[in-house]
């Protein structure tokens, strides 16, 4: 399996707008910094919600897999940021769920299976073309 994102300038700006599959987001920079309008997200905050958007649906395929139900999930992302680059990040993950529900059990797992989370905490090589 394999995941492509494509950025491409959007006409009369200097953001861009990035598509994946049917989804689309934008990513600028923030309003008189380097062309950016504050239109969209920076880098940063896309990889926040990358983590925060894996994680979020990890605890939901490992919930159906188990057979239970959530009524809430919630994600928190801070990434530590020094010197222009990501040094850690924390995660708060919080579940709502019926009092039978092992939530620790769910959370553990999908901790366990988080492509994005796999990725960042064992890097992975990038080539640049």
């Amino acid at each position: 399996m394999g995941i492509r994102a494509e950025f491409r300038t959007i006409p009369g700006t200097q953001a861009a707008e990035g598509r994946s599959g049917d989804s689309v987001v934008i990513a600028d920079r923030p309003a008189g910094v380097a062309g950016g309008r504050g239109t969209g997200l920076n880098g940063g905050q896309l990889l926040a919600l990358s983590i925060g958007g894996c994680l979020s649906n990890d605890v939901r395929y490992v919930a159906a897999d188990q057979g239970v139900e959530l009524d809430d999930v919630a994600v928190d992302v801070d990434l530590v940021v020094e010197d222009g680059r990501v040094t850690s990040a924390d995660v708060a993950i919080r579940l709502t769920a019926a009092a039978d529900v092992d939530v620790d059990a769910v959370v553990a797992r999908a901790v366990e299976i988080s492509t994005v989370l796999a990725a960042v905490r064992s890097g992975f090589p990038v080539s640049v073309s």
